[in-house]
């Protein structure tokens, strides 16, 4: 997509190590190689083969991409080998290694950004080390955030404002400051970081200032989408940002996209026999009849929650395709799933996918009539991109200001009204009762007035989301500008 006459670009890009940041990063990473990009990603064996058929067949398609892989230290910091990432089944004890494996890492990723010199680089946010470095050597560092441009100006707001403490108890609601809409919340339902400090609240301040020391930041998200929180958040954080999505419709335009997205060519046979059996049943169901139902790839719940979710789920009577993990420590919640899947598989009213899910593919298919989600930032805009309503239930991360974004201010959702906010890692003391689930789900599913209205605000979303990765559109247009520039910094350099 390059004029020939110009300079080519050399970038790097660095994912941070858990599933939910790697995916649209590597995305990212794609969507600059098919601007004429040469891509190199940077990152370690088992992390690689989360998305390294997708690099392969945008290679075999020509374009300059390729992954540099590094070994990770799991030897010196304690964890068996394969242990390099953050996912739902990371013993909390093993938590702080990986972090530790990281920091090891460091000087080698300083010195590979030495040896392959980039004209620039785009490293997670969790990179903030990165800053420092790439001014040092002379280039351009973006950074990527994995979430919306409402949840990082919330978040400044709390920071800056801490209206949670103006509050009598955890369950009374205060109003975020200073932001476009009047978004109201609660004390716990804030992360723990922000409602008193601890370590995180450290390193998110040096996130931050590491942002503002950088050339700019990348967002998987579109003008359209949420243009107030766009324009407000470059104005607060005084940086230059640049909304680059939905990078998943843009990369991902085919099939074989979308199902090589998020696994490895060892687990191929058995997705490709998996997808047979739930497409099959998928394609039995009529249009917008059946519930989607996951909470991203670090959810865990305990048995009562399970439970309870089951029940809701059965008491529709909707069809429903769930996705399910085992969890280590929860015997009890995996068994009760697997008799519960044995149950619905013969009534034929549901279908439970363990592990990964292709959910590119099965959100396209036209019986899925909405989600059910915990509000992971990619699912948002991935729903969106399909035109579809979703039943909100945040469960950690910047979750609850996501559901802000997709039941306040663009009103195409439904809470479930979960309370509290919690840790990745755990499992929480909140249960959201089947009555509560049940409820949204009829709001989203049973065709009143509410439902009509909010599938119709969807659906003009799609299409604007569409139509902001075609040429002439937003982030179409942002995605040149940013080259334009960089193009500009390398040839003043030369």
């Amino acid at each position: 997509m390059g004029n020939q006459n110009e300079p080519k670009l050399k970038s790097i890009f660095l994912p941070f190590l858990s599933t939910s940041h790697i995916i649209p990063l590597v995305d990212m990473a794609r969507l600059f190689a098919l601007h004429g990009v040469d891509v190199t990603i940077i990152s370690t064996k088992h992390n690689s083969t989360i998305f390294q058929n997708s690099i392969d067949l945008d290679s075999s398609r020509g374009r300059s991409i390729r992954t540099h892989i590094i070994e990770f230290p799991a030897a010196k910091v304690g964890l068996p080998v394969g242990i390099e990432s953050f996912s739902v089944n990371t013993p909390k004890e093993m938590t702080p290694k990986v972090y530790m494996g990281l920091f090891l890492l460091q000087p080698e990723i300083e010195s590979l950004f030495e040896t392959l010199e980039p004209d620039f680089i785009v490293t997670d946010m969790f990179f903030p080390w990165t800053a420092d470095v790439a001014n040092k050597l002379g280039f351009p560092r973006i950074m990527f955030h994995g979430a919306s441009y409402l949840a990082r100006s919330a978040a400044h707001s709390v920071e800056l404002f801490a209206p949670h403490l103006k509050t009598e108890s955890d369950t009374e609601k205060f109003v975020l400051p200073e932001l476009p809409d009047e978004l109201e919340m609660t004390r716990l339902q804030i992360p723990d970081w922000l409602r008193s400090p601890n370590q995180y609240t450290d390193l998110m301040k040096v996130i931050k200032e590491s942002e503002r020391t950088s050339f700019g930041s990348v967002f998987n998200s579109f003008y359209e989408l949420e243009s107030e929180y766009y324009d407000h958040y470059k104005k607060v954080m005084g940086t230059k940002s640049w909304g680059l999505g939905p990078v998943s419709l843009w990369v991902n335009q085919d099939d074989s996209d979308k199902a090589a997205r998020g696994y490895s060519k060892e687990q191929e046979r058995e997705k490709k026999e998996e997808q047979e059996g739930w497409l099959k049943w998928l394609n039995s169901k009529t249009e917008c009849s059946v519930l989607y139902v996951s909470f991203g790839s670090m959810n865990k719940f305990p048995y009562s929650q399970l439970v309870e979710i089951a029940h809701a789920l059965e008491d529709s009577g909707h069809d429903f395709i769930w996705v399910v993990r085992k969890n280590e420590g929860n015997e009890e919640g995996d068994v009760f799933l697997e008799e519960f899947e044995k149950k619905v598989k013969e009534s034929g009213k549901g279908y439970l996918i363990w592990g990964w899910a292709p959910q590119l593919l099965i959100l396209e298919n036209p019986a899925i009539g909405g989600l059910v989600s915990h509000c992971g930032w990619n699912t948002v805009v991935e729903s969106v991109n399909v035109g579809l309503p979703t039943v909100t239930w945040p469960l950690f991360a910047e979750h609850f200001f996501n559901e802000k974004l997709v039941v306040d201010v663009l009103k195409i959702g439904v809470p479930v009204g979960a309370k509290e906010w919690r840790n990745w890692n755990e499992f929480g003391s909140e249960v959201v009762k089947r009555e509560e689930i049940g409820n949204a789900i009829r709001l989203m599913m049973d065709g009143g007035e509410e439902e009509v209205a909010m599938r119709k605000r969807v659906k003009e979303l799609s299409v604007e989301a569409k139509r902001a990765v075609q040429v002439g559109g937003s982030s179409y247009n942002n995605m040149v500008e940013l080259i334009k520039e960089l193009k500009e910094i390398k040839l003043a350099r030369v």
